[in-house]
């Protein structure tokens, strides 16, 4: 199979980081695709042109992080990141929604950051700026969960990969007065699938 991602892309992060934590590197061929040029050739393999994006053995694309790394959890019959059952379950999915939030708005504040400086937006910038604001002062109060600091999950994934944003882009301070989240960040980027998986600094 093959996984088509970027080296800036914390949604393909996330996906490359399964891979590892799973074992699946012979199984997975990461493939760096050029996305964002009008001629390339990922078009003709993803039409969308987002990654992450897993061909699979038998030509079926699958496209969307969360859908990616389900089925990479799954390939081996021994799911790590099954969502536990009942009220826990919904637990994980409000936290994970919550990650997904703040991943989102670094997104699209990165994404920003790529144009050329008379075409970006200022008032794009600074909602999203304003938005990791908000969000890390909520995450200095979630952090402590159990579910934040239990199995990893993809809960813990996702916000991994949203903070780590923060190696491109130098206005990113969700760490300010932030100790505890400050803390469980600095712990989590230690584990081996995070560090390889790191995006080039701006």
């Amino acid at each position: 199979m093959k996984l088509y991602v970027t080296p800036g892309s914390p949604y393909a992060r996330m996906a490359r980081m399964v891979v590892i934590e799973k074992g699946l590197a012979k199984r997975i061929e990461i493939i760096f695709a050029q996305t964002r040029r009008a001629d390339s050739p990922y078009y003709r393999i993803n039409p969308s042109g987002r990654v992450p994006y897993l061909m699979r053995d038998d030509g079926v694309g699958l496209e969307e992080s969360a859908l990616i790394c389900d089925y990479l959890d799954q390939l081996d019959g021994r799911p790590m990141f099954r969502l536990p059952a009942g009220e826990s379950g919904w637990e994980a999915r409000r936290l994970e929604a919550l990650a997904r939030s703040m991943t989102d708005g670094v997104s699209v504040w990165g994404r920003e950051l790529t144009r050329p400086p008379n075409e970006r937006s200022p008032s794009v910038i600074q909602h999203e700026a304003d938005r990791s604001r908000r969000l890390g002062a909520l995450w200095e109060r979630e952090i402590g969960h159990p579910l934040m600091r239990g199995a990893l999950n993809m809960s813990q994934l996702m916000l991994a990969c949203g903070l780590g944003m923060e190696a491109r882009n130098r206005d990113l301070d969700w760490r300010s007065g932030h100790p505890k989240l400050c803390a469980w960040f600095d712990a989590f980027a230690k584990r081996p699938s995070f560090v390889a998986t790191a995006p080039p600094a701006a």
